[in-house]
């Protein structure tokens, strides 16, 4: 992969389909698509961009190939909806959109950034885990029931 033609670019609205098409995709492959996601997913100005959080796509010779958000939960910031298209897996996108992340964390001197995810999403823990994420207490009222692991990286 030539990463001169791989950009990371913030939200627009154009690419509002592919926050949704890349999202449901794994969600349909591994889970199912929770009323939480859909709502999400569906409106990503009102539930992500107009509380304070970020969307970041992964732009590839000209195509949308990976996605990632960071949402403002109030009290902490979850890095949440990260997708890469099937078609480009194994290329290290997910690990780029990841540092993107964390170095745009640090910009903003946020403390850590939390995530939940599923413990059958193995290649994923892998690599929050080689990242440098630590796994916390999973509180009762998480907003995923699909969610049986939560993580936290300190910056």
């Amino acid at each position: 992969m030539d990463n001169e033609n791989l950009q990371i670019i913030a939200y627009q609205p154009v690419y509002a389909k592919n926050f949704y098409d890349l999202n449901v995709a794994w969600l349909k492959k591994y889970f199912y698509v929770e009323p939480y996601d859909e709502k999400v997913l569906s409106n990503p100005k009102e539930y992500v961009l107009d509380s304070g959080g970020f969307i970041f796509f992964a732009k590839y010779n000209n195509a949308i190939v990976g996605v990632v958000a960071l949402i403002n939960q109030n009290t902490f910031f979850e890095l949440s909806k990260m997708a890469v298209s099937p078609k480009y897996q194994g290329l290290k996108i997910g690990q780029k959109l990841m540092h993107f992340c964390i170095e745009f964390a640090k910009s903003k001197n946020w403390k850590n950034i939390t995530l939940y995810s599923h413990r059958k999403l193995v290649p994923a823990i892998n690599l929050y885990r080689k990242i440098g994420f630590k796994e916390v207490q999973l509180e009762k009222d998480v907003h995923y029931e699909r969610a049986n692991i939560k993580m936290l990286l300190e910056l």
